[in-house]
């Protein structure tokens, strides 16, 4: 695999992997019962993090049909499932934290984490919900970590039109998408011909939540 090279941060210049407090994190209300909640930084050493995932993660590259042809999925992806072990001992402590930080609202652990590596800003992920599983009939959460170069979250409610919201993420930077977020809105991550620089994100999320 081709190695892509991130240059840091020149607000993250500490090799200490550290998770800040979860106190600075902001809601906003999106209507239709969705929320999100960000807090920028929340991880400081995230691109000494993000040049092991990068490294030591096994990447796997996907296919789907599309029509009557076979593409490409533009980004690399790993699943962890419940109980498996994490490629980092943070993801663990963050994944932790997390689930007891909405202990009371979620009122179950995020449990699997999902990976996935934008090489550039060729890769990205079309408009989506994470509908597979229980989130097309339940309100659940979605917790994204993001280690490497912000890119772009958009989020735009799935009908009816309406403005889309949009997050730059990157650099240890944390977005919970709650409540009906996976029924009532959608999010991407677009191509970018200003990216040029690879990020990873970590997808924490309950079990039975795809």
């Amino acid at each position: 695999m081709t190695a892509h090279h991130l240059q840091g941060s020149l607000f993250d210049q500490t090799d200490e992997l550290r998770l800040g407090s979860l106190a600075g994190l902001h809601r906003t209300e999106l209507g239709l019962g969705a929320w999100i909640d960000v807090l920028p930084g929340w991880l400081t050493g995230a691109d000494e993090l993000f040049e092991q995932l990068a490294a030591e993660v096994p990447w796997r590259a996907e296919q789907r049909k599309m029509y009557d042809n076979v593409v490409a999925v533009p980004r690399l992806l790993a699943f962890y499932a419940a109980g498996a072990p994490l490629p980092h001992p943070v993801l663990a402590e963050a994944r932790e934290a997390l689930s007891a930080h909405y202990a009371d609202e979620l009122g179950e652990p995020f449990t699997t984490a999902g990976l996935c590596y934008y090489r550039d800003g060729r890769d990205s992920v079309a408009w989506h919900g994470d509908r597979t599983g229980r989130g097309a009939r339940e309100d659940t959460m979605v917790a994204i970590l993001s280690v490497g170069a912000p890119r772009d979250l958009l989020l735009r409610p799935a009908h009816g039109g309406g403005a889309s919201v949009r997050r730059p993420l990157g650099h240890g930077d944390l977005i919970v998408m709650g409540g009906s977020c996976q029924r009532t809105w959608e999010h991407c991550v677009p191509k970018s011909t200003r990216a040029t620089e690879p990020r990873v994100s970590v997808q924490f999320r309950p079990t039975g939540v795809r």
